[in-house]
């Protein structure tokens, strides 16, 4: 819960809003008001203040535990009822801004009706049990079984749509209130049970009340139907596309793929190869077709250099069975053979048919230069392919079968991008696939394999943790003790997370 802040004064008259010229007479002693400036606003608040002093009542600048009556819009019970109790105590009334307009239509202080009570969960805490979890995604469990997908799904949706929004520290809080759901070994069936829960704020206990209670966020069905949404949505799946180009071409009436086919636009090569395989590049993966492509990945580095090691990173390793693209790290157990492998892997790759588009980027990351004093980044300095795989339709479907026949599981039907049809070819033999390639020295490879692991807000509550609560500097090449002044090595996972101070938690629980 993030806590709200009390407002600054800003009137320097004690007590009551509003100059002399403008406050009548007080007229109702035993009522003192205080207006909340959050989600109210600095201005309505303002107003609202004026209003009330002009109508003989009490209104504070500051709580204190002369208040009476809070006035709140926009704002759950508990949240306010809880911050209150830390700073003056629990005050008679918390009410909606609907009993202070009624009031003043009265001009006197209308009879407490429950509409006009802030809503708070009504649930016999005897019955339902409290959750109760760490602060930091990286001090919790999170499996793959989530007990609340119905929540965490409207949450992440509305966090999408703030990313796409350039706001991405609302995004952030949304996707921090989703893990500590997901964390949770239990549904949710009231708000009671979140109380203390960190990283649960106002707007996103709202949200979450409002799925409780009518089985659907109305803020989360708005979104879904938003034009600007859905046009982003369908212009950032184009692989190449970030959300400042998506938003100029919609500026330009362009919001979907026919109209930007149809248009002038200048694409680069990743955006033409983005359009060009859009359908198979916006369909899951399965784990078949990750090992598929596993395949080749390990055959081409067993051709250019012996004894190089390729490991399966990003959601797949932390036990997913779909993801959106395929990641591989690749390292040598003698530190500087793996120097110059990406090219040699790549030209393999593109003789064998297999590279519809790649572009290849150098190691430039350098200890000394880019380490303690470098920003903090989600972005690595390794050596790295993006490309995009033509996985054939044999190559899946032999992995797929092996894969079956090693453990028993569901039957994957065939991806939909695998059978496409494109036209005037019939059936499509192949599906294109992202494949992203890491190149590590193996100094920094556990540095590396857990950065690339994830999931995303994992490894940015990771780096969260190290900066405040242990002033350190963690990236996927290094762990940096700000206090001692130096580098803290690892040639573990398990070794990072002692270096933290964390109980170390494996792949399959970091789904946060």
């Amino acid at each position: 819960m993030v806590p709200l802040k009390r407002r600054k004064v800003v009137s320097s008259g004690a007590g009551s809003a509003g100059s002399d010229d403008v406050t009548s007479p007080t007229r109702f002693p035993q009522v003192v008001l205080f207006l909340l400036e959050r989600k109210m606003g600095a201005s309505r608040r303002a107003f609202l203040s004026q209003l009330g002093g002009k109508n003989g009542f009490q209104v504070e600048e500051l709580c204190s535990e002369r208040v009476t009556h809070v006035i709140c819009e926009n704002n759950s019970g508990e949240e306010v009822r809880r911050w209150l109790e830390s700073q003056v105590g629990s005050p008679a009334h918390l009410l909606d801004v609907s009993w202070f307009t009624e009031s003043m239509r009265a001009g006197r202080p209308v009879e407490i009706l429950d509409r006009h009570k802030l809503q708070e969960q009504q649930i016999n805490e005897v019955e339902v049990e409290a959750f109760s979890t760490p602060s930091y995604a990286c001090q919790r469990r999170t499996t793959l079984d989530n007990h609340n997908a119905v929540l965490t799904d409207a949450l992440s949706l509305l966090a999408e749509n703030a990313e796409l929004s350039d706001e991405d520290g609302r995004g952030v809080a949304f996707r921090r209130a989703a893990a500590v759901l997901k964390s949770l070994p239990e549904p949710v069936t009231g708000l009671t049970q979140l109380r203390g829960l960190p990283c649960l704020g106002g707007h996103s206990l709202r949200v979450i009340k409002d799925v409780l209670e009518n089985g659907a966020s109305s803020e989360v069905e708005a979104t879904k139907q938003s034009e600007r949404f859905n046009a982003l949505k369908v212009l950032t799946g184009i692989f190449g596309v970030g959300v400042k180009t998506a938003e100029r071409w919609i500026r330009e009436r362009i919001v979907g793929l026919q109209q930007l086919q149809d248009s002038e636009q200048t694409l680069n090569r990743a955006q033409q190869a983005g359009l060009r395989h859009y359908e198979d590049l916006n369909q899951p993966v399965t784990r078949a077709e990750a090992d598929a492509v596993a395949a080749v990945v390990e055959e081409a580095v067993a051709s250019v250099l012996p004894g190089a090691r390729v490991t399966l990173i990003g959601g797949f390793r932390r036990g997913k069975l779909t993801g959106h693209d395929v990641d591989f790290l690749i390292t040598h157990p003698e530190e500087g053979r793996e120097a110059g492998l990406m090219p040699k892997v790549v030209s393999w790759l593109d003789s064998q048919g297999f590279l519809l588009y790649q572009k290849t980027s150098r190691n430039s990351y350098l200890e000394a230069e880019d380490g303690p004093g470098r920003p903090s980044s989600n972005m690595d300095r390794f050596e790295r392919c993006f490309s995009v795989f033509k996985l054939p339709e044999e190559a899946r479907r032999g992995a797929e079968e092996a894969r079956r026949g090693a453990e028993e599981t569901e039957p994957c039907s065939s991806s939909p991008a695998a059978v496409s049809q494109v036209k005037g070819e019939g059936l499509k033999p192949w599906r294109a696939v992202r494949v992203d390639l890491v190149v590590s020295p193996i100094s920094q490879f556990a540095f590396a394999l857990l950065g690339w692991t994830g999931s995303k807000l994992f490894e940015r509550e990771l780096r969260r943790w190290a900066g405040h609560e242990k002033a350190m500097s963690l990236s996927s090449h290094a762990l940096y003790d700000n206090r001692q002044s130096r580098y803290l090595r690892a040639s573990s996972e398990e070794e990072i997370f002692a270096h933290l101070g964390l109980e170390f938690i494996p792949p399959s629980e970091r789904n946060a």
